[in-house]
């Protein structure tokens, strides 16, 4: 997908997307919100079961669920990078009250750290002018950061070139085969998730994580305690 100068993606602006996007409704409804992921962003939309609180029973029916509400429907149909809104819309009104998952691993992989210390550390990290990505927040009190495709894989090698490889730290690496539930979508059954850093046309292309783990292992080390 191409990002072009001036703000504009696949030659309609951002602006024009989210006027289009708001003349089928003023709230941001979940099926705008996956068009634009894949309209603006270019990643893939995966429709995932939900769990409503408080039994926190999952969608999908199966009473053992091991992660109710946090997993793909069991056929996995995917809304693919690219989709116009009217796609999105056709599409997702297959899947009602489907929660949105982006597949981790694709377009970008995911370093996740406590809610406290991602905050501090998105405050120290945009202070440093360094690169970033967009951040979500999670009602379990999680924070994750989007890095480059491959950081999952990496993270035991960049930790020992760093010297953070023997500290006790929570931070974690999320790779291929995992999924997040995105904003607007409820959690599990906890909560919504929300951004701590939405996306923009500046982070379309998210770090390399060896530009942000010595300032996440940090932060993490020095607070997480």
């Amino acid at each position: 997908m191409g990002f072009t100068i001036g703000g504009s993606i696949g030659g309609r602006s951002t602006k024009e997307f989210r006027s289009a996007a708001r003349r089928r409704g003023n709230r941001m409804s979940e099926c705008t919100a996956v068009a634009e992921y894949t309209g603006l962003w270019g990643w893939d939309v995966v429709p995932g079961a939900r769990a409503a609180a408080p039994a926190r029973e999952c969608s999908c029916g199966d009473a053992q669920c091991a992660a109710p509400g946090a997993h793909p429907l069991a056929f996995e149909a995917t809304v693919p990078a690219g989709a116009t809104l009217d796609e999105v819309t056709a599409a997702w009104s297959q899947f009602p009250g489907a929660a949105v998952l982006l597949p981790v691993g694709r377009s970008f992989d995911v370093i996740e750290v406590s809610a406290e210390a991602g905050r501090r550390a998105l405050v120290r990290l945009e202070r440093m002018g360094l690169p970033l990505g967009p951040v979500i927040a999670t009602p379990d009190g999680r924070a994750q950061f989007f890095v480059a495709p491959g950081a999952a894989a990496q993270l035991p090698q960049l930790l020992y070139r760093m010297g953070w490889d023997d500290a006790d730290l929570d931070l974690h690496a999320r790779g291929a085969g995992s999924f997040l539930t995105a904003p607007p979508s409820d959690l599990a059954g906890l909560g919504p998730v929300s951004w701590l850093r939405p996306p923009a046309l500046d982070s379309a292309r998210p770090p390399q994580a060896r530009l942000l783990l010595g300032t996440l292992a940090y932060i993490c080390h020095r607070f997480d305690r």
